[in-house]
């Protein structure tokens, strides 16, 4: 998964905007245009769209939030998810973390990070993802907790501590 919740105070549901697309462990912000209580993937750039916090699943429709164990996805293992990578087809309510909480995640926009580093959420193409550039908007949405690096999978194997990696993920502390 693109989230890994380590500890976290409150996951509540939000409803989410029919056409938008979020992958787990990107960051949402209410819908500041329709202004109907909706959730959209963050654009730290956008004052108007305050993030409320980190999604907890998946709304897609050729992009799953779940990890590729062993490699890439063309290498890796994958767990498949019913409706079409959309887990929140049911219901049109996505699950946001808030109100504090530590992660780690794969939604991030690569570079050079250090410990303690304020972050924020991306724009354009990293549109709800974290960094470390304040793209506009100002607001801290997480702090860094441990750089980016492999994140075992616990499928035994040689990648890192004796398991095969997911990949690289970022461990952060939840600021909103």
């Amino acid at each position: 998964m693109a989230l890994i919740p380590k500890f976290h105070l409150i996951p509540e549901s939000f409803p989410i905007k029919a056409l938008e697309t979020v992958i787990m462990g990107q960051f949402v912000a209410y819908d500041a245009v329709a202004n109907n209580g909706q959730v959209v993937r963050a654009d730290g750039v956008v004052t108007a769209n305050r993030v409320v916090g980190v999604s907890g699943d998946t709304k897609a429709t050729g992009e799953s939030g779940m990890p590729f164990v062993g490699g890439s996805n063309a290498a890796g293992f994958q767990n498949r998810v019913s409706d079409g990578f959309d887990e929140t087809k049911a219901s049109g309510q996505i699950t946001v973390y808030h109100s504090g909480g530590t992660f780690a995640s794969n939604q991030y926009v690569a570079g050079s990070y250090v410990v303690g580093d304020q972050l924020y959420v991306g724009t354009g193409a990293n549109v709800g993802k974290l960094t470390r550039t304040n793209p506009g908007a100002a607001q801290v949405v997480a702090e860094c907790k441990k750089v980016p690096g492999p994140y075992d999978s616990g499928v035994p194997g040689l990648d890192v501590n004796g398991s095969i990696t997911m990949g690289d993920y970022i461990e952060f502390i939840l600021k909103v």
